[in-house]
């Protein structure tokens, strides 16, 4: 006869609205706090998020813990920006602008967070070989479309995309996002682009 299967475990469902709710008060809290002063205490953090330390501490035993997760989130987002330009399916040059302001958009609100997510964690690791493989196709298609020249190295050109895209959210981050992703393009395509990628 068969049995009536068990309920899982509290711990393995999902957190209810309200819980969920409060997470992410206090880890937009932290990114905000930490980005201000990295060597702020949890009790700033719980100031900042508008709950009681205790709640904090329910949520993530340590500081360490609350940072691990600050950086989790921050690479959920991260490649959900990335996916959320249509990389694979848009037009090259609309997928490359879109794609651009969109990690912008991430790099500028959770800089603190991103650059907390260290390589040797494997699920940042995953998601990071994931872009780099959709940026790398991306590039393919924008050389295929005439976009990009036909004789650039594609694993270069990425890495200096990385680099402008890296370097417009340090020093960039009060500017409209959209102006930052058009000046990144633009100086990417003058660089590595045909002379008139615009009328293709």
């Amino acid at each position: 006869m068969k049995t009536q299967r068990e309920s899982p475990p509290a711990r393995s469902r999902p957190l209810r609205a309200d819980a969920e709710r409060t997470v992410t008060a206090i880890l937009e809290a932290a990114e905000r706090t930490l980005s201000r002063d990295p060597a702020a205490t949890m009790e700033q953090i719980a100031e900042a998020a508008g709950v009681a330390r205790t709640t904090v501490h329910r949520r993530f035993a340590t500081r360490e813990a609350l940072i691990d997760a600050l950086a989790g989130w921050a690479t959920e987002r991260f490649a959900a920006a990335v996916d959320a330009a249509h990389p694979d399916t848009a037009p090259p040059l609309v997928a490359l602008y879109q794609t651009t302001a969109n990690v912008l958009g991430v790099k500028v609100s959770w800089g603190f967070a991103m650059s907390q997510a260290s390589s040797v964690n494997p699920e940042v690791a995953r998601v990071h070989s994931d872009v780099r493989d959709t940026c790398e196709r991306l590039f393919r298609r924008a050389q295929e479309a005439g976009v990009l020249r036909a004789d650039i190295d594609i694993p270069w050109t990425r890495r200096v995309y990385y680099a402008l895209i890296h370097e417009a959210a340090q020093n960039r981050a009060e500017e409209d996002t959209a102006t930052v992703a058009t000046l990144v393009v633009d100086t990417l395509l003058r660089g590595a682009g045909t002379p008139h990628p615009d009328r293709l």
